[in-house]
């Protein structure tokens, strides 16, 4: 290994197709970020939420609008654009890269929705942020003339104290249960939702994930989605939109949303490592740390599994964009691939980091140095549902014993 923070499979080519220059430019941007990031991280977590300047340094590199549409101005790269992105900027602080990730796919998913919703939003300001749950169980709606009522109350909303709007995931209501489960996404302004200061967490905790409650709040019928319509294939937004990024199949897809943040911060403690190990010697025996072979093997491993999750993330963003621009839909099998594969490579990043700390002794418990928080980030990332390898494992294994799917999102 030449360089421990070396990205071997990184090729801003594969980034933007016929935009290589704008792309590289953009990494190169978030790159530039980092130090200050990182000087940043321990305000970051005391504010429990991005510090403005931070969020105005993501507006201002264009970098929150990598996947807007590019008839509003967004640089409209490929999806393999949020691992990257959140990848650099997660070795600088996760939580910047997990809410840079979470904003960031929303001007995609918005780019999916009647141009009618796109208006309302982008005609006010195409800066406009926009958070989310996609938790549908938490809330309620039922159809009425023109829209729907929604209810309920969602967690998780990550950076939800900077935007102006918000997706919120729902189960709608029948009379009549023959018409089955529909599960819809409703796009409320913020007068329309309350947002609880409940984000006081071990990991992640710049993200002001905090939670949402809607009472009763009409959402006109181009203002929300249906799962069913962004299961791959042609979108209400692809009338105006017809890149093949919007036609993406998104729940197929979640995990890479956010799984960049993961790798960064794996990335960030291996070079911490290896930095650490380069100049240090053992406090007991005074033997050079990069002497020792169980440092070099745990450098090894851990940059392998880091490699592979790199490899894994960015082959299967990719691959997605190359069907969707010959207009494949993966069949439930490939979905499921795909969600067992964000889920494993998430975990490849945690055991990592776990690996990491574990070899750093008695220096990893001290909370002026980066390690504990990269730990802890780690596991905060690993905890989402979308990286539960059981969940999604059990699902892949399901499929593949021609077992109905058990995930109503795909």
């Amino acid at each position: 290994m030449a360089n421990a923070g070396e990205h071997p499979n990184t090729s801003p080519s594969q980034g933007a197709e016929g935009d290589q220059p704008a792309y590289a430019g953009m990494i190169a941007r978030a790159r530039a970020l980092v130090p200050q990031l990182c000087d940043r991280a321990t305000r970051t977590e005391e504010l429990r939420r991005l510090p403005p300047e931070t969020e105005r340094e993501l507006h201002d590199s264009g970098l929150f609008r990598i996947m807007q549409p590019k008839r509003v101005g967004g640089s409209e790269f490929d999806y393999v654009a949020l691992v990257d992105c959140a990848d650099v900027l997660g070795q600088g602080d996760a939580s910047v890269a997990w809410n840079f990730a979470n904003l960031a796919s929303h001007h995609w998913m918005l780019g999916m929705f009647d141009k009618r919703a796109q208006d309302e939003v982008w005609n006010r300001d195409v800066n406009a942020l926009i958070a989310s749950s996609f938790i549908f169980p938490a809330g309620r709606a039922r159809k009425v003339d023109g829209g729907y009522v929604l209810r309920g109350s969602w967690p998780f909303s990550s950076g939800v104290q900077s935007c102006e709007w918000n997706m919120l995931a729902s189960v709608v209501s029948s009379e009549d249960e023959a018409d089955g489960i529909e599960y819809r996404i409703f796009l409320l302004n913020r007068k329309d939702y309350k947002v609880k200061d409940t984000w006081n967490a071990v990991g992640l905790r710049g993200t002001g994930s905090n939670d949402v409650e809607v009472e009763d709040a009409f959402v006109a019928e181009p203002m929300s989605v249906s799962v069913h319509d962004l299961a791959g294939g042609p979108t209400p937004g692809s009338a105006v939109n017809p890149n093949a990024l919007y036609a993406l199949p998104v729940f197929s897809l979640f995990p890479y949303v956010l799984s960049g943040a993961a790798l960064g911060n794996a990335q960030a403690c291996l070079d911490d490592y290896v930095e650490f190990a380069r100049h240090r010697v053992s406090t007991y025996n005074r033997a050079k740390v990069g002497d020792m072979q169980s440092t070099q093997i745990k450098i090894a491993e851990a940059s392998a599994k880091i490699d592979a999750a790199r490899l894994l993330m960015r082959t299967n963003c990719i691959t997605a964009m190359s069907d969707a621009r010959r207009n494949h839909i993966p069949h439930i099998a490939g979905k499921t691939r795909l969600r067992r594969d964000g889920a494993f490579s998430v975990n490849l990043c945690t055991e990592a980091v776990s690996l990491l700390f574990a070899a750093s002794g008695a220096r990893s418990l001290f909370l002026s140095g980066a390690l504990q928080r990269q730990f802890r980030d780690a596991h905060a990332v690993n905890s989402h549902l979308a990286f539960n390898f059981d969940a999604a494992g059990t699902n892949y294994g399901r499929v593949a014993l021609g077992l109905p799917s058990e995930n109503l999102t795909l």
